[in-house]
């Protein structure tokens, strides 16, 4: 008995071309964006770039009339320990997107409105930091007591981010409550999480032992979990390596000059 083979005719002129992507970045279906290295590095340098920023100005009291005097009197000190805090804090929203991934497998309420909280108290704290930069352009021009008496008499003035202070504290606890349902962090890690909520927040602040045990309980939550992401998958070649590492440094330092233009 012989069986036929059916074959299926051909179609002219409906092949479908492949499409070239624009730029070579594999598609991570773990987390698409913002993608397996730009989160893994962000999970691991963001909270040690907070944790610089915190332990560089613990020498000096916490409130904003010491602040500015230690400005004018260690400015290269005080300069590394806000910019390096400033950078940890935009640097920390990729970290944020990939954990809301993870937690949304599981709990997708919880990482969705973690998620969205946590995101805008990192939007608040950039603002905190253009506040903390244009004091000390006044220290540095005028004198720390002349830049103190002006922030003191403006501390208290509304603005649009003060409705995202709650934002700043709530979004790591209910994250941290995600991750824990979700199992994406164990609880003492899920704990450490949530230690986060305690960085005091606000303009011209210093270093107290909460912030100190605030910073080690980010580092402790989100760095393993970054070495995890970035082993997770097959590492690039040197070549791919040290061509994207050409293109980042090229790209921030004409992002660097052009700013400073404008």
């Amino acid at each position: 008995m012989t069986t036929t083979r059916r074959i299926a005719p051909a179609v002219h002129g409906t092949a479908t071309p492949a499409k070239t992507p624009l730029l070579p970045v594999a598609w991570d279906g773990d987390a698409p964006f913002p993608g397996r290295w730009v989160g893994g590095v962000s999970l691991v340098a963001a909270p040690v770039l907070l944790a610089v920023g915190v332990l560089l100005r613990l020498p000096f009291p916490f409130f904003f009339p010491e602040q500015l005097a230690a400005r004018v009197e260690h400015p290269g000190l005080i300069a590394v320990s806000y910019g390096a805090f400033a950078a940890g804090t935009v640097l920390l929203w990729p970290a944020l997107a990939v954990l809301a991934v993870r937690i949304g497998r599981h709990s997708p309420g919880w990482a969705l409105w973690g998620g969205v909280l946590a995101v805008l108290g990192l939007f608040a704290r950039t603002f905190h930091a253009g506040v903390d930069h244009l004091a000390f352009q006044l220290a540095d021009r005028q004198g720390a007591e002349a830049a103190a008496r002006f922030v003191g008499e403006t501390y208290g003035a509304f603005h649009i981010f003060s409705a995202f202070n709650v934002a700043i504290m709530g979004g790591w606890l209910l994250l941290a409550v995600g991750a824990w349902r979700a199992r994406a962090l164990g609880p003492v890690r899920a704990a450490a999480l949530a230690a986060t909520a305690a960085l005091p927040l606000g303009v011209l602040k210093g270093t107290t032992p909460l912030s100190v045990v605030a910073v080690a309980g980010l580092c402790l939550a989100l760095v393993p979990l970054g070495v995890t992401v970035l082993r997770d998958g097959p590492a690039p070649g040197r070549a791919t390596a040290l061509r994207w590492t050409l293109v980042v440094t090229a790209a921030t330092a004409l992002m660097t000059l052009v700013g400073r233009a404008g």
